[in-house]
């Protein structure tokens, strides 16, 4: 795929990652095999060096198993499901294999026979790149109208409270407003691409431009999050690459208030051992529901809802989130979800700073109306229109000057005798002739200097006659 003239071609992270991946399976199934011909090599002669030796072999596996479970979520996201089950269990068999076996050529040649199956540039089809290159498009799926509909039913909105709802990837904003009306919200959003900001700036009440990471937000002021993240793989700031799911989520939380719930749609397998610890070490109350068949045959998602809460000393057990990323027939669908199953914190909150990365229009009229500023400002101004001016000190003969010569005073001045006054400034040309004589006391010519000087006249027109004030 060619980018814009003038401009990088794409990146597709997952390709990349794959490939990456694909160069790892290959290295380290040889070196499993080097290692344990080395194992064997010093069993009987040196049984310190053999268990140093196995040492490394165990790494070398752990790093293989580690390899291969990146491997199955890559597969996943690009819908190669068939091969994503393939890497599932290679990964199983080989975790439970025995590496003392003296049979390593069935590992070794399925290892190699499964990477060289890997949509990696040049060894696949089109459409697979095609699916992987959705990266692209900043991974966007905006969330189903009736799945939302079914989370609602498990929302118990406070009565006579209005909630703050905040999505900080909010698309067009159709999803946040399906949750935000008739409910007594006010909805924020953020939003990178332009145009499906300005779109969400006709659902929502305040959205901000730009990327959320580089917003400036109230923290612990919306009573629930809404986070449907990109499904990606990205460039950090530091040249490293992360996961978009982990990241929203990690940045996010802060802006939910204690008690606040989090709705979380991200696909299954991504709930990977570090996300599920941020989510048990941050909220109360987690649970797990499979979107509707329909939807969930085509792209795996799954929401979890959870109430924030303080971290615990102790890190709690995440193994029983995990397993739904193994077993998703096991995840519950939304339709079971309870009515009114988590309650939305009952005490008001004020949002005092929500600002964009970049500033619109729109944004910037709702800023301006908090500020008092403005409106002292044309306050004060109207006071200084209204009243009689009086200068705190007499005019000096030089402001005088200015003031004339600027055209401030002219018109006509009533006084107990009124008369027009007019000022302007003419420029004198004065010439000073000075005889020279040399140190004999010899003349020798006479030095002309020529000096110019502006001068005020003021005319006046009085009852009695003209007058001219130089």
């Amino acid at each position: 795929m060619s980018g814009t003239v003038g401009q990088p071609e794409p990146r597709c992270y997952a390709v990349e990652q794959l490939r990456e991946a694909q160069k790892r399976l290959l290295d380290l199934s040889q070196s499993m095999i080097i290692w344990r011909a080395r194992v064997e090599k010093y069993r009987n002669t040196d049984l310190a060096a053999a268990k140093d030796t196995f040492d490394v072999l165990l790494n070398v596996r752990r790093e293989l198993v580690e390899t291969l479970g990146e491997v199955r979520l890559l597969l996943m996201e690009a819908e190669e499901y068939q091969t994503a089950a393939a890497a599932g269990k290679l990964r199983d068999g080989l975790a439970g294999y025995n590496l003392m076996s003296s049979n390593y050529g069935p590992v070794y040649e399925a290892l190699r026979s499964f990477a060289g199956t890997l949509p990696v540039e040049g060894t696949t089809n089109a459409a697979v790149v095609g699916r992987l290159m959705n990266n692209i498009k900043l991974g966007y799926y905006p969330t189903d109208p009736d799945n939302i509909a079914l989370m609602l039913r498990g929302i118990q909105f406070p009565e006579g409270v209005t909630t703050n709802v905040f999505d900080p990837c909010c698309g067009c904003g159709k999803a946040l407003r399906q949750i935000a009306q008739g409910n007594n919200c006010y909805a924020y959003g953020v939003e990178l691409d332009e145009s499906r900001a300005e779109e969400a700036q006709t659902r929502l009440h305040r959205v901000g431009f730009g990327s959320f990471f580089y917003s400036r937000i109230s923290r612990e002021t919306f009573h629930l999050l809404f986070l449907n993240p990109p499904y990606l793989s990205v460039l950090n700031e530091s040249g490293g690459k992360s996961r978009h799911e982990k990241r929203f989520l990690i940045e996010s939380i802060p802006t939910l208030a204690y008690g606040g719930l989090l709705i979380y749609v991200i696909p299954y397998y991504r709930l990977t051992p570090d996300i599920c610890r941020v989510l048990v070490d941050n909220f109360d109350g987690l649970t797990v529901w499979r979107f509707t068949d329909a939807e969930f045959k085509k792209f795996k998602q799954v929401t979890v809802f959870g109430l924030r809460k303080r971290r615990d000393m102790e890190p709690q057990d995440t193994l029983w989130l995990e397993r739904y990323a193994e077993n998703p027939a096991s995840i519950p669908r939304l339709t079971e979800l309870p009515e009114a199953r988590y309650a939305l914190p009952g005490e008001p909150l004020e949002v005092l700073v929500f600002q964009g990365e970049r500033f619109n229009q729109k944004e910037l009229e709702q800023q301006l109306r908090r500020c008092d500023s403005f409106t002292q400002m044309m306050s004060r101004r109207s006071e200084l229109d209204d009243g009689t001016k009086h200068p705190p000190l007499p005019l000096s003969i030089g402001q005088i000057g200015l003031v004339g010569g600027s055209g401030m005073i002219n018109g006509l001045i009533e006084c107990d005798h009124p008369h027009i006054i007019k000022g302007r400034i003419v420029k004198v040309v004065r010439t000073e002739t000075e005889d020279q004589f040399n140190h004999k006391g010899d003349y020798t010519g006479a030095e002309i200097r020529e000096t110019i000087s502006n001068k005020m006249i003021f005319n006046i027109l009085t009852p009695h006659g003209f007058k001219a004030l130089a």
